[in-house]
């Protein structure tokens, strides 16, 4: 019997909040992994077998781990939130001691529209970069890395900036979707319309730092294989809307109608905005687990059919993704979107960021890759059009010794950088202290921070961002190959 396209024909696919630690480890001894009701396992060999199920045992103990954490992650999120915007609300940690003995505190409103999440005490800025008007290379860049970085953030202080600072139409809509495989809603996203360039900017939010579900979509390595798609992390396709026992409909059963999953709403509503002017484009974007579902997105689209969206479909912009699909998702996606309709896709990739190197591109384990132009932008903000990203599974001679010298040179850096570029890149002490310092002892991690992904959109050089326009061209052209290109590559 012929497989439904939209669903799969080979699939790994992890309960853990149905399963216990103690089958967890009852699972080193288990014959069959298919035999177990909190994860499904079909048509798959031996070899392929043994290696899924050590993956599956560590991903399961590691999303139990953070499920039973979730609360207190939440709750130390929550907190630590609340003092940074008590603090900021009261201008500064002397006022809130004078206004405390006055009792005239200011107390936040976690709902208001200048509550900012921790992510945005990070890099504090709101405004796009004046200097970079719609015309500019770096334009549909320097927009969607701040729509990325907005997406973190309250609904209230997204629709307050894009229309305040942005002067733009803020698409009012849910902007919580429901994920069908954890039963609640943790994915986020939303949309606002730029008058000046006629188009609409989707944006995917990434992975909260003390969200414990959005920690185990990272960690799930359960599998999605379509037969016309390939095989695909099911962690981010469940995220970005997989429904539960149907995989992929066209359109959402009767009773899963009632659900708000990110696909089918932000599709929906796009069908409408573009019914209303005939010449709106569109871009997708989004951040680490955003920058995922921005390439996701269209490839359902692409599997949907969805011919007039992907014809407006003007790029897909991300920064910081983790690798998505294996070699057959690579080839469905540059034969059914990218040459097909002629969009552009830009993956940006800052200096040390672990993020973009996983899962990783290994043969025995997962056989992930990437794809698209890859920006890749060192600690100066100098910039080179790559196939792939420098050490491209992180590990590498001497690797430890190098990243933390990197680490030292942006610790100082943050320093002058202000000096020579201007206020807009002053960074405030929860950067400093929480990341900067961080990073000396994890900077693949700290690498990850939005804030480089801001500044290298608006200090790399227009010659990169000329070449990335017409990448697909250049790379096609050139007679330089991808790892004679990565050797050129000089760290400051």
């Amino acid at each position: 019997m012929a497989v439904n396209k939209y669903q799969a024909d080979h699939y790994l696919m992890l309960k853990p909040n149905e399963v216990s630690i103690r089958k967890v480890i009852r699972l080193l001894w288990s014959k069959r992994m298919e035999e177990n009701d909190y994860f499904y396992l079909r048509e798959s060999d031996e070899k392929e077998v043994f290696i899924e199920k050590g993956l599956a045992i560590a991903s399961l103990a590691a999303q139990k781990g953070l499920l039973h954490a979730a609360k207190f992650l939440k709750c130390f999120g929550q907190k630590l939130e609340m003092w940074l915007n008590l603090v900021s609300f009261n201008i500064n940690i002397f006022m809130l001691f004078f206004n405390t003995l006055r009792c005239k505190v200011k107390i936040p409103k976690r709902e208001s529209d200048d509550f900012m999440s921790f992510a945005a005490y990070i890099d504090k800025r709101v405004k796009l970069d004046e200097k970079i008007e719609p015309g500019n290379v770096r334009y549909n860049s320097a927009l969607a890395i701040m729509a990325a970085k907005l997406a973190y953030e309250n609904k209230g202080f997204i629709r307050n900036t894009v229309e305040q600072h942005w002067k733009m139409e803020f698409i009012d809509m849910d902007t919580n979707y429901w994920n069908d495989y954890f039963e609640n809603f943790h994915t986020q996203g939303f949309m606002f319309y730029d008058e000046r360039v006629n188009m609409i900017v989707v944006s995917f939010r990434g992975t909260e730092a003390f969200n414990a579900y959005d920690w185990c979509t990272d960690f799930d390595i359960s599998c999605f294989e379509n037969p016309e798609m390939g095989k695909i992390h099911g962690g981010f396709m469940k995220a970005l809307g997989l429904v539960m026992d149907h995989g992929w409909p066209p359109q959402l059963p009767a009773d899963k109608r009632n659900k708000n999953l990110a696909y089918y709403a932000i599709r929906d509503e796009l069908n409408e905005r573009m019914d209303l002017n005939k010449e709106t484009k569109f871009i997708v974007t989004g951040h680490s687990l955003g920058g995922a579902l921005a390439v996701l997105f269209p490839a359902i689209l692409a599997l949907h059919g969805e011919t007039k969206l992907l014809e407006r479909l003007e790029g897909i912009y991300t920064f910081g993704q983790p690798r998505v699909g294996d070699g057959k998702f690579k080839r469905f996606m540059e034969e059914q979107v990218l040459d097909r309709y002629g969009v552009k896709y830009l993956r940006f990739v800052y200096c040390n960021d672990l993020i973009t190197r996983l899962p990783f591109d290994d043969p025995v384990t997962s056989l992930y890759t990437h794809f698209g132009t890859c920006l890749y932008f060192n600690s100066c903000y100098k910039g080179q059009i790559l196939d792939e990203e420098p050490h491209k599974n992180y590990f590498a001679t001497f690797g430890g010794t190098r990243r933390f010298l990197n680490a030292l040179f942006e610790l100082v850096r943050c320093l002058y950088l202000p000096l020579l570029k201007g206020g807009d890149y002053r960074e405030g002490l929860a950067m400093i202290l929480i990341v900067r310092f961080t990073a000396l002892a994890f900077p693949a991690v700290a690498d990850h921070n939005p804030l480089d992904y801001v500044n290298a959109t608006r200090l790399g050089s227009m010659e990169v961002f000329q070449r990335a326009e017409s990448s697909k061209k250049w790379l096609k052209n050139s007679a330089t190959s991808g790892r004679e290109v990565q050797d050129k590559i000089k760290y400051c």
